[in-house]
């Protein structure tokens, strides 16, 4: 088991090198090295008090309302410790200020993660909470995250598994997809055109190179006309084609519900009805509405579940040695919360 640290002189004597990630491990989390100092402060205190094995339950609740995600890691951070966890289940929507988990043990064992267990649940719940939004703009059609370049490799995983915790069918980021029990979703990047020199050529190459049963998806805006570029790549076998996916940059218009309409006409009218229209690109809820009216069959959702705001997550002490209680402003005793199920 890794060792908390304990005092504010662990803390001074703390040397950090410097060539090295920025991100902490994860012996450092679970060292409590991503704690606010005051609670370490608080633990030597009741240390020295004699009060290390106060017994406290204590409550967490959102700000807003939201869904929950981010309680395997929590589960993690606190097994072993000899503590009894109530919670709600991940993918349960929220309502502000319900309580989401329920902590039962002593202080001191659990209190210098309070940092930690409030940032994973405010992340986690912020990002499942926005790809459960574009999930409903899309009406049961497909929604994949694409968002792991908009936000620093530590925790891309972490947002990509919270997005299909909420709803989302797939993430393209490959260990977020795992920790999710899926395999990633993406065929190849504008650079792979761009080399080639050519869209069908470079659809050929995937059709031949790519195993059987990886999407046969293709980007066709990259050299000509979206719609040309479709219709080359679906009249050619070798292509293998079964969607093309449009992601014209906003320097162009970016992707419209004229241009799908359009697109989707003249496949059918070429007799190409099986051929799906896939979009990505700067989409949000209101766009994922109106392009999925005009015909689109699927959406690549980036940055809308990337930055989302995480839900604000407070921890409050409700009973003290078996005495209700509360800072001001709270009511003291514990909430009800029937939906919670001990989960630790």
């Amino acid at each position: 088991m890794v060792k908390q640290i304990e005092t504010v002189q662990q803390v001074a004597d703390l040397k950090v090198e410097g060539s090295r990630l920025f991100s902490a491990t994860h012996e450092e989390i679970k060292e409590g090295l991503t704690t606010d100092i005051y609670f370490v402060k608080t633990k030597e205190i009741l240390h020295q008090l004699g009060r290390d094995d106060a017994q406290v339950v204590a409550e967490i609740f959102g700000r807003r309302p939201g869904v929950f995600a981010g309680l395997p890691e929590v589960k993690v951070l606190l097994e072993g410790l000899g503590l009894e966890v109530w919670s709600l289940e991940e993918g349960e929507s929220f309502a502000a200020k319900e309580v989401v988990m329920r902590i039962h043990g002593p202080y001191s064992r659990f209190g210098i993660y309070e940092t930690a267990i409030l940032g994973i649940l405010a992340s986690s719940s912020g990002w499942a909470t926005a790809a459960r939004t574009a999930k409903e703009a899309a009406g049961g059609k497909p929604v994949l995250c694409f968002g792991a370049r908009h936000v620093h490799p530590a925790v891309a995983p972490v947002m990509e598994r919270a997005a299909v915790v909420g709803g989302a069918d797939g993430a393209s980021c490959i260990l977020g997809a795992k920790l999710a029990g899926l395999e990633p979703s993406g065929t190849v990047p504008h650079a792979l055109f761009l080399i080639v020199g050519d869209t069908l050529e470079a659809a050929k190459a995937y059709h031949k190179f790519m195993p059987p049963g990886h999407a046969r998806s293709m980007l066709v805006d990259t050299f000509k006309d979206e719609v040309e570029e479709s219709l080359r790549l679906a009249a050619c076998p070798e292509a293998g084609l079964e969607s093309v996916r449009l992601d014209t940059p906003s320097e162009r218009g970016g992707v419209t519900p004229g241009l799908i309409e359009e697109l989707r006409a003249r496949l059918d009218l070429a007799g190409f009805h099986n051929i799906k229209i896939f979009v990505s690109g700067g989409l949000d809820p209101e766009r994922i509405k109106l392009l999925s009216a005009a015909g689109a069959d699927a959406f690549g959702v980036g940055s809308y579940i990337s930055s989302a705001a995480a839900i604000d997550m407070t921890m409050d002490l409700k009973i003290v040695d078996g005495q209700a209680t509360s800072k001001r402003g709270r009511i003291p005793g514990l909430v009800p919360s029937p939906r919670l199920k001990r989960v630790l």
